[in-house]
């Protein structure tokens, strides 16, 4: 994979565990309030809820740097599945919590994933 591919990639990994701290520890406390527009009974209620998403965010961070270790022709495949991944979950969290959900996390995965297809398939 090209260089501008795997930054990319490591870019959205990288979102995706400050997502992990976000959703996992920040949720209830003030600043992850304030990112998230919640109030303190809202957050402090939805705090599992939240949790598990943060884990599932992890999961994609995880599975993106791990492709990026794969030095073999199933590297860029498993790259772009988790990025297909990173962009389903945007487009379907913009389309049911918050649009802004499209533009933070479904655009980055997006232009990381056009970057792989560059570097790999074309």
């Amino acid at each position: 994979m090209d260089t501008a591919a795997v930054i990319a990639t490591f870019l959205v990994a990288l979102l995706h565990l400050w997502f992990l701290v976000l959703e996992m520890f920040l949720w209830a406390k003030p600043y992850g309030r304030r990112v998230f527009g919640l109030t303190e009974e809202f957050a402090k209620s939805s705090r599992s809820l939240a949790a598990n998403q943060g884990l599932y965010n992890g999961f994609l961070a995880a599975g993106l740097l791990w492709s990026l270790s794969i030095d073999d022709e199933y590297g860029a495949d498993i790259t772009t599945f988790f990025l297909g991944c990173v962009i389903v979950a945007g487009i379907f969290g913009g389309l049911t919590a918050k649009r802004k959900i499209l533009l933070v996390q479904a655009l980055p995965g997006a232009i990381a994933l056009v970057l792989v297809w560059l570097a790999n398939y074309s």
